[in-house]
């Protein structure tokens, strides 16, 4: 298939593109590249495609003709960042994504898979939640995607489907690296400080998957038959991967020598608590087979983050934190706070061949 993968150059792109290829599909990019700045060599090479450098928001139905599906990965991407301005949230992760599904449907390209979140689930308790369970966010991240979902849904006819991919809570070594995600950051801890610092009380559950297994489903999705992902929702992960924090914890301390786990002075309980269940996109999805982890996906870590003598100025500072990159390009002049670029001249835009 011709494949259009917004998002391309984030955390999740990086590593799904080459994997997209490697199963035969021909990819073009569409990213603003805000962070062009936080490549993390030890995370591999960036694949080069043809590509719009440009924002997901700018995009017209004529950069679209002639595709066979849309991935669309862009979007402020986890609870801290998309609360710094929810309402730029909002109009990032809903508005353009709706208008983007639109001008796909308008254009002709038959299917569209959105990374939504199991963010969307909010506060759950201890139950396991499928599917069909109430959506809860807690943030305006998880509530632009479930506004997201519901206004594509509507777009969906015999000649468009979308579908919707909730994954659980990724961790994994990327060209594109984040260390604001649980295990990456814990592992990190772990092997600059022989400590894992938990920022809550270690009690909220959340199911975790690598990235590689989150690159997975989606190929699973886009060569599924169409009657079997037609406006479906599909949480991503595996049901024997829902964690506490404090376990995930463990298992990072039972892999480095010498760590150990301490509670931040001001820990409190996290009020993002979900336990999922994966079994329908198991299911309905047999070509699904997540290959990760909790435990490999830390020693992938550690064994990355000790030979690449990581330190903790590193992954605590602005480059590997989408939040504070963020707020840093803002700072330094070089994005407005509606996140565009205030010289285009620093930004490279070819076009799509």
């Amino acid at each position: 298939m011709k494949v259009l993968v917004t998002g391309h150059l984030g955390y999740v792109g990086t590593v799904m593109v080459p994997m997209l290829q490697k199963a035969g599909h021909e990819v073009t990019g569409c990213d603003t590249d805000l962070y062009q700045r936080c490549t993390y060599a030890p995370g591999g090479s960036i694949s080069v495609v043809p590509e719009y450098r440009m924002d997901v928001r700018d995009i017209t139905a004529e950069h679209l003709a002639g595709f066979d599906a849309i991935i669309h990965l862009a979007a402020l991407s986890n609870d801290p960042l998309g609360e710094l301005n929810p309402e730029l949230t909002y109009a990032i992760n809903h508005q353009a994504s709706v208008r983007l599904a639109t001008l796909a449907k308008a254009a002709g390209v038959p299917r569209f898979l959105l990374a939504s979140s199991c963010s969307n689930y909010g506060f759950a308790g201890d139950a396991v939640i499928d599917e069909t369970g109430a959506l809860n966010p807690v943030t305006a991240y998880g509530q632009s995607k479930v506004w997201a979902e519901r206004d594509i849904a509507a777009l969906a006819d015999e000649h468009f489907c979308p579908t919707y991919l909730r994954p659980a809570t990724a961790y994994g070594l990327s060209p594109r690296l984040r260390f604001d995600v649980v295990l990456n950051n814990l592992t990190a801890w772990a092997v600059t400080k022989g400590l894992i610092y938990l920022k809550s009380d270690g009690s909220p559950w959340r199911p975790i998957v690598h990235i590689e297994d989150i690159s997975r489903a989606f190929i699973a999705v886009l060569e599924a038959p169409t009657e079997a992902v037609w406006n479906e929702a599909f949480n991503v992960g595996h049901s024997a991967h829902n964690y506490r924090i404090r376990d995930i914890a463990e298992i990072v301390a039972s892999l480095v020598p010498g760590c150990r786990i301490e509670l931040a002075p001001d820990a409190a309980p996290d009020k993002r608590s979900y336990r999922v269940s994966f079994d329908k996109i198991a299911r309905a999805l047999p070509a699904f087979k997540p290959q990760w982890t909790a435990r490999r996906g830390a020693m992938q870590l550690y064994e990355t983050f000790r030979s690449s003598g990581l330190r903790l100025e590193e992954f605590e500072g602005p480059t590997y934190q989408r939040i504070g990159h963020i707020k840093k390009l803002i700072a330094d002049g070089l994005i407005d706070r509606d996140l565009r670029w205030t010289d285009q001249r620093a930004v490279v835009q070819p076009a799509a061949e």
